[in-house]
């Protein structure tokens, strides 16, 4: 009798070795050699999942995009009022890197968008989930601000910003929201 594969187990073993060699060693380390010795698999397994390079970075950069959406939905949940500052708020702490996975996720983030700003091809889905963040967070601004678009443009830009800063330990967790309440009393004034 053939023996019962779990595909999905197996794509999310390759998956997370796939984002661990892009965070530890960067996009131009994740080769299916690499992604398959991380895994502890075979290279043959990891090209029945995956048959080139640039699948595997779409699919790293889906993988993070979706731990965004699940920290964020999780966050808006556990709200108990969605107002537009407490979302906003949770946004911004779902993106910033206060844990492993989500520097995990920080790093492959800004190697993917490396790599994309010199393959225009491969960053039509970043432009489009940026310009999805934008509209989102400029319907939360609102009537808190004379231009809610250019000051959406402002607050994920200072996230992604602040973000850097604590991948490279310039600033701790901590501080990083303590910085992110800042910034949403600039927007929408002190709590």
């Amino acid at each position: 009798m053939p023996k019962s594969v779990d595909h999905q187990q197996r794509r999310a073993r390759i998956a997370g070795a796939l984002l661990r060699v892009a965070a530890e060693r960067g996009l131009e380390a994740v080769s299916v050699r690499h992604v398959a010795e991380e895994a502890g698999v075979s290279a043959g397994m990891v090209q029945h999942y995956f048959s080139n390079r640039e699948e595997m970075m779409a699919f790293a950069l889906s993988v993070v995009q979706e731990h965004h959406r699940a920290r964020l939905t999780a966050a808006v949940a556990a709200l108990d009022s969605p107002a537009p500052r407490a979302l906003l708020r949770a946004f911004g702490a779902a993106v910033l890197p206060l844990d492993e996975e989500r520097v995990v996720d920080g790093k492959v983030g800004l190697a993917f968008l490396a790599y994309t700003a010199v393959r225009p091809a491969a960053a039509d889905s970043v432009r489009a989930g940026t310009a999805r963040m934008v509209a989102f967070v400029a319907e939360q601004i609102g009537a808190a601000q004379p231009d809610p678009h250019s000051a959406a443009v402002g607050f994920l830009a200072f996230v992604e910003g602040l973000s850097l800063h604590v991948l490279g330990g310039h600033h701790t967790p901590a501080a990083a929201l303590a910085a992110l309440d800042t910034h949403l009393d600039l927007i929408f004034g002190p709590c």
